[in-house]
C-alpha cells in the first residue's frame, strides 16, 4: 500500500478540482430551485423559460464533470485494489497524509452539508409544485363543475341549494 499513495496523491489534487465543480454545481442547483419557487409564485412563465433553458445548459456542461469524477474513481479503485463501489472519500481519506486528508475531508464534509440541503429544497419545491396542481385541478373542477353534476351546498341558515343546472361556464356552443 505504502507504494501507492505516490500515486494516489497525484490524482488528489485533480480529484480536489473536480469535487469543487460539484460544490458549485449544487450550489447553482439550490439557487435554481429557489429561483423556481419564486417564478412559480409569481406566474411569471417568461422568466421560467429562461430559467429551464440555463438549467438545461449547465447540466449538459456538467455532465463532463461526472464522467471525470467516475473516471478517478475507477482509477483510485485500482491503485488501492478495491472495487469501484467501494471506492469513497473516506476510504481515500484512510490512505492520504494530514494535508490531503483535511482538504479532502473539508470538501466531503461540505458536499454532505449540501446535498442533504438540496434535498430538504427539491422536496419543498415538489411539495409547492404539488399544491400548484391542486389548486388548479379544484379551481377548473369548480369553474366547469366536472362530475360535480348535482352539486348540493348550503346557505347561511343551513338548508340544502341544489347546484344541479347552475354551471358557471357552459360547454355548449
Amino acid at each position: 500500500m505504502e507504494s501507492a499513495i505516490p500515486s494516489i496523491e497525484c490524482k488528489v489534487d485533480e480529484l480536489l478540482a473536480v469535487l469543487d465543480k460539484d460544490i458549485r454545481h449544487v450550489r447553482a442547483s439550490l439557487s435554481w430551485l429557489d429561483e423556481l419557487r419564486g417564478l412559480v409564485v409569481k406566474r411569471d412563465p417568461a422568466a421560467l423559460g429562461g430559467l429551464l433553458d440555463e438549467i438545461r445548459e449547465q447540466t449538459q456542461e456538467y455532465s463532463e464533470n461526472e464522467s471525470a469524477r467516475e473516471s478517478m474513481r475507477r482509477e483510485l479503485a485500482g491503485v488501492l485494489g478495491c472495487e469501484v463501489g467501494d471506492m469513497t472519500l473516506s476510504r481515500l481519506e484512510s490512505v492520504l497524509d494530514d494535508d490531503k486528508r483535511l482538504e479532502v475531508g473539508r470538501r466531503k464534509t461540505l458536499l454532505k452539508f449540501l446535498t442533504d440541503k438540496l434535498k430538504t429544497e427539491h422536496t419543498r419545491t415538489a411539495m409547492l409544485l404539488s399544491d400548484c396542481a391542486r389548486f388548479n385541478s379544484t379551481l377548473l373542477s369548480g369553474i366547469l363543475e366536472l362530475g360535480n353534476a348535482g352539486a348540493i351546498t348550503y346557505g347561511s341558515d343551513g338548508t340544502a341549494i341544489s347546484q344541479g343546472g347552475s354551471v358557471f361556464v357552459s360547454m355548449e356552443f
